[in-house]
């Protein structure tokens, strides 16, 4: 589920309007009209390729492609050969913008008092399939998932067109403030149905912004009603302002904003525009499996540079240069002796970084690695002492402490909001197959090359989290077993955490999960406060939810977040003006202690073993 807006509905082209998306921290938009002063099939190949370079630099994606196709009733054939043409301009957009997301109309715009009738006429409805039929065939062939929306027909009518269609992949534009303005809301069953139709809901400001309408939409319940629904679009922004008084521009931002306050979670938050005024960090990525999709955000963020990609497998390596416009070689040596190169971003196995990152070190260069720090204590180690040693900067990529529940977490837990920590527990529930373990060599699920199973591999992003925002436990207890892989470590480990106020925390982690999906849920509790964020399994999006002195908030307090959007340029901030790394190589072993001490009580069959400090 992700927030976007209809790039027309602020009154200004697309060419003036990024801007203020970008103000907004808007992420996505979608495309209807004012494209260089048109709808945006309308536009020519050239025309789109432009659009497309002007939201790639304001960093903007398109979630739907809001067209106009169809939305006629029952026309002629004149009519239907232009929306034939339209639909092919509408799939060189889904193309160009990489959106196969259309919202369309279905050839059904009657009269007021007939609105509703398609339901109850199979008449009408062959007259309505015979025209739309060659759009749909055409739609499929073109990969299209095309949404109807309830504008001037009523949503039994859009499900009734979806069912006689029979593609299950295509669903509804619910417009929700249309059925509350007619004055014919639907019950908890209504909505719930609607949302495990949608594929798009749109938000208009009457019935969210106060004073323009004498309806409100429960938009609180809804989304959040989304979540557990199985929903996972785009919620668009479709202003509609009603009050010629006000400018479009301002009622839009109050629904972007109103809407952002009842977000499930209290997300999502605004994204970080990072104003940077330092020259990029140059990084070469070392190992180009998830080290790939790092290297294409390092390009694409400010403050980062990526001038070479190193893999052991040169097809992978020249793949990624091309793609990223930079050198690739299979080895590091030659990079550590170039003066271009600055910083190097291990994304090797774990049982491996500390060579790697030595190596850097040695040579004068910043490292940052990828989590966990390492297999074991001793590869930390070697890693502090050689940053240490040549005076530069050794950084680990712990993410979620650059995520928005996350710094909620800590800021609301350091200033009390829970009381004192009496408890919680952490679930990760996670399918891994062995094709997963077999790849690259098998190294993982190895103690040597992984520094263990789930809890080394998947788990250790939960375990920085705990103790980044709960401090270190003082003793640990785990018992693993290995159930359903061949593998060496574990595929299923339960561990208990005591802290030194008497606080305990039980985790619990698989890679056994029958559902192909990253489960994980966190609950903690205090004296006078509880709080719960849960991603992925059965929710569409993230839901957290907190408790303070007797009340559940669906509404969260924003935190003050970090001005990075990722370790990298984090990395890049520290080393050109000195800011503040978010994950040291020593909070790094801070984790990897924890950890190893886990894994240390299951060779002891679970015993309790203290965490030195």
């Amino acid at each position: 589920m992700r927030l976007s807006i209809f790039n027309d509905e602020i009154g200004l082209d697309i060419t003036k309007a990024i801007s203020h998306f970008q103000d907004w921290g808007l992420e996505w938009i979608d495309l209807r009209g004012r494209v260089m002063g048109r709808e945006f099939c309308m536009l020519d190949t050239e025309e789109m390729n432009d659009v497309a370079r002007l939201l790639s630099d304001g960093n903007l994606q398109v979630a739907c492609l809001q067209s106009s196709l169809a939305k006629f009733h029952l026309p002629g054939p004149e009519q239907l050969e232009t929306e034939k043409k339209k639909l092919e301009g509408i799939i060189r957009a889904a193309d160009t913008f990489n959106c196969r997301l259309v919202r369309s109309f279905f050839y059904w715009q009657p009269e007021k008092d007939q609105q509703g009738a398609l339901v109850m006429r199979p008449d009408e409805l062959q007259k309505v399939l015979d025209r739309f039929g060659p759009l749909a065939e055409r739609a499929k062939e073109a990969g299209l998932t095309l949404v109807f929306e309830n504008c001037d027909v009523t949503v039994p009518e859009c499900l009734t067109v979806l069912d006689a269609l029979g593609v299950p992949e295509w669903g509804l534009a619910w417009d929700c403030a249309n059925e509350w303005l007619d004055d014919n809301p639907p019950d908890d069953e209504g909505i719930a149905l609607r949302l495990r139709r949608s594929r798009n809901i749109h938000v208009k400001s009457e019935g969210i912004v106060p004073g323009l309408a004498d309806v409100s939409v429960p938009w609180a319940e809804i989304l959040m009603m989304a979540t557990t629904n199985g929903f996972n679009g785009p919620v668009s922004v479709e202003t509609h302002n009603p009050d010629s008084s006000l400018s479009n521009l301002d009622v839009s931002k109050q629904v972007v904003d109103r809407i952002r306050r009842v977000w499930p979670g209290g997300s999502p938050a605004a994204k970080r525009r990072t104003q940077l005024d330092f020259a990029p960090l140059k990084f070469v990525v070392v190992g180009l499996g998830m080290g790939l999709v790092r290297a294409r955000q390092l390009a694409a963020e400010p403050g980062t540079e990526v001038i070479g990609v190193v893999d052991i497998v040169s097809e992978r390596a020249e793949k990624a240069g091309a793609e990223l416009g930079c050198e690739w070689t299979t080895e590091l040596d030659p990079w550590l002796e170039r003066d271009d190169c600055e910083a190097v971003f291990v994304m090797t196995p774990t049982g491996i970084h500390a060579d790697i990152g030595v190596a850097a070190l040695n040579a004068g260069k910043h490292v940052l690695t990828t989590k966990p720090m390492e297999a074991n204590l001793a590869g930390c180690d070697r890693m502090i002492e050689a940053a240490d040693r040549a005076g530069k900067l050794l950084a680990v990529d712990f993410e979620q402490r650059l995520a928005v529940p996350t710094q909620r977490i800590r800021q609301r837990i350091a200033a009390g909001d829970l009381g004192e920590l009496v408890g919680g527990t952490l679930l990760v529930r996670i399918l891994r197959d062995m094709e997963y373990y077999r790849a690259n060599g098998g190294w993982r699920g190895t103690h040597r090359l992984d520094g263990g199973g789930v809890m080394s591999n998947q788990t250790i992003h939960n375990i920085d989290q705990l103790v980044y925002c709960l401090g270190m436990p003082s003793r640990v207890s785990m018992r693993t077993w290995t159930q359903t892989h061949e593998i060496e470590a574990e595929d299923l480990g339960s561990a208990t955490w005591e802290f030194e106020n008497g606080a305990v925390l039980q985790l619990l982690a698989t890679t056994s999960y029958p559902v192909d999906t990253w489960y994980s849920n966190l609950e903690l509790h205090g004296t006078q406060g509880a709080c719960t964020y849960s991603f992925g399994g059965p929710y569409a999006t993230e839901v957290e939810r907190w408790n303070v002195i007797g009340n559940w908030e669906n509404i969260p307090p924003e935190p003050e977040m970090p001005r990075w959007t990722n370790s990298a340029q984090n990395l890049a901030a520290a080393v050109r003006t000195g800011a503040e790394l978010m994950c040291t190589g020593r909070d790094g072993r801070r984790s990897r202690l924890v950890l190893d001490r886990m894994y240390e009580s299951a060779k002891k069959d679970g015993a309790w073993v203290e965490i030195e400090r």
